[in-house]
């Protein structure tokens, strides 16, 4: 339940610190006065996205917070684990949203930041807002489906179909796919079988093609090489008397004849010969150089070819040898997959039949827990009703069997109401009034009781367009829920306030700096007598002596 909430700077509330009771709260005021500042700030602790504009004028921030009891904090700590966050301690909840003009929006849970998606998950396990218009979505047939299986037992029944039927149409689907891929990737295979055999016929060896381009751009010059390497050779040791070495050889007769008059010249004898072993041992080297240059036009011809044809898969394939090799492995691969598609296809008709039985015996199951529920659930309800003032009314449940299976069950679900005797029962959003869905919703939020396991009831001005008898019964009505929930009611009905365990009541005070506050005050005795009768129509007596009757009758 919630026990506290807190609001500073939201509108009209400047600083308000309410500790709520349980059972039934009822909180009422004139219009204007800013009871809907507190369903606004639920709102905010649900996740609903805030609006600056909901600052009060001059502040830069505001700020609601709510702490939450919390009997039973299993789903709660659920959704906290998701987020990764710490369960509730002593199954104590704190919510708190802080809205700035400078700083941006905050939230935080347990004084741990989160998202607004976590708030909204949490909000759904804490409360059940129901406004002048939250009640539409009664007319909703999901709505009404969960309402069902709430009743019957059978949500977890529900969930475990709706995991039946996204296996099984994830099986036919990648079936399907792959029945479709056979029939129309013959040119694929064609593709791949090419691609493979183009790629293999080459051969690719690694490290290739560097080794290919040294040679290549040897013989594409090797003409100019031999001249070059030829033209030196014979400068150096050419036959005739012009070459180098001989040229030399006559000055290293020269010198040992110089040496025999002068032995002191004996050191210039060692070196001049070692320069020309030297360079005789170069002349030899340049010519096995020459002899080794290709100038095989058929040989330049086939590197060229070779070269070009490594070139042409690397444009295809990939950027380097290595990821032309990979794109063949690859293609290999694929093409292994696709040729093994029959017992692939095979596997996947199997799993799909297999996951459709599953599905058929969960919609079964389903849907008897559904069809047993139902007439107990509307005579419930029809019940409910009948003390709402639909004394005559008919409601009934109807159940469609679906062509195929579909999320949330094999059947389609219309919650059918006839409010006046004598009409066909039709479904609930194409005949009733404003007034009679809140009415229907109330009645099935009792029949549902037991069932709901969300703490927190709020309706807010459901009570509109009713009166009388009507309204004591609405108000009878919320007392009863009152016994195994917390609920708050803002309402302009006498008759729902005076059976409200706490009563509560919002005004508008005017400060001396100009400025409009909004309170809430807990009234009992004779404030409590006062407001029942303003509610009423006035301070005359007659009004004050009806609000203490109805207020005896409640006690």
């Amino acid at each position: 339940m919630l026990t506290l909430l807190k609001i500073n700077n939201l509108a009209l509330v400047e600083d308000l610190t309410w500790e709520v009771g349980s059972g039934l709260v009822g909180v009422t005021g004139e219009t204007g006065a800013g009871k809907s500042v507190i369903v606004g700030a639920l709102k905010l602790v649900l996740g609903e996205r805030a609006d600056r504009g909901l600052l009060r004028t001059g502040c830069d921030t505001c700020s609601v917070e709510a702490v939450f009891e919390l009997t039973d904090a299993a789903e709660v700590n659920a959704v906290l684990a998701g987020a990764g966050l710490e369960p509730c301690e002593g199954g104590q909840l704190v919510v708190r949203r802080v809205i700035g003009r400078r700083c941006g929006n905050r939230q935080f849970v347990n004084c741990s930041p989160v998202t607004l998606t976590v708030l909204k998950e949490l909000g759904r396990f804490l409360v059940d807002l129901h406004g002048a218009h939250d009640h539409q979505s009664l007319l909703s047939r999901e709505r009404q489906r969960a309402m069902l299986d709430a009743y019957a037992g059978a949500a977890g029944d529900a969930g475990a179909y709706d995991l039946a039927l996204q296996k099984w149409r994830s099986l036919q689907r990648e079936h399907d796919e792959l029945a479709n891929a056979e029939r129309a990737n013959e040119q694929e295979i064609d593709l791949l079988v090419h691609q493979i055999d183009e790629i293999g016929s080459a051969d690719i060896q690694p490290d290739e093609q560097g080794e290919l381009e040294r040679r290549y751009q040897l013989a594409n010059n090797s003409s100019l090489l031999l001249e070059l390497a030829g033209g030196i050779s014979a400068a150096l040791s050419g036959d005739g008397g012009g070459s180098i070495v001989a040229s030399l050889s006559e000055l290293a007769r020269q010198i040992r004849e110089l040496e025999k008059h002068d032995p002191g010249v004996s050191e210039f004898t060692g070196a001049f010969d070692t320069a020309l072993v030297e360079l005789e041992e170069l002349g030899h080297t340049l010519r096995n150089y020459s002899e080794g240059l290709e100038l095989d036009p058929s040989a330049l011809a086939e590197m060229e070819t070779r070269l070009d044809l490594l070139e042409s898969l690397k444009r295809k394939y990939g950027n380097t040898l290595e990821d032309v090799v990979l794109f063949r492995q690859q293609a290999q691969d694929k093409l292994a997959r696709i040729e093994g598609r029959g017992e692939e296809l095979e596997r996947l008709a199997a799993s799909a039949a297999a996951a459709r039985t599953e599905l058929e015996s969960r919609a079964r199951k389903l849907a008897a827990k559904r069809r047993r529920a139902a007439p107990r659930l509307a005579r419930a309800i029809a019940a409910h009703l009948h003390e709402l003032g639909f004394e005559r009314a008919h409601f009934e449940i109807a159940l469609e069997t679906l062509d195929a299976p579909a999320p949330g069950g094999g059947e389609a679900i219309d919650f059918m109401f006839s409010p006046n005797p004598g009409e066909v029962a039709k479904p609930l959003r194409l005949i009733a009034s404003s007034g009679e869905i809140s009415r229907v919703m109330l009645a099935a939020k009792c029949a549902l009781a037991r069932q709901d396991s969300i703490p927190l009831m709020v309706f807010d001005e459901i009570d509109a367009n009713v009166g009388g008898e009507i309204a004591q019964a609405v108000g009878a009505k919320m007392a009863a829920l009152g016994t195994s929930h917390q609920v708050i009611s803002i309402t302009h009905l006498p008759q729902v306030a005076s059976l409200a365990e706490c009563h509560y009541v919002v005004s508008k005070e005017f400060g001396d700096d100009g400025r409009t506050r909004s309170r809430l005050s807990k009234i009992t005795g004779k404030r409590r007598i006062g407001e029942i009768a303003r509610m009423l129509g006035g301070g005359a007596k007659s009004a004050r002596q009806h609000a203490e009757n109805l207020l005896s009758v409640a006690a």
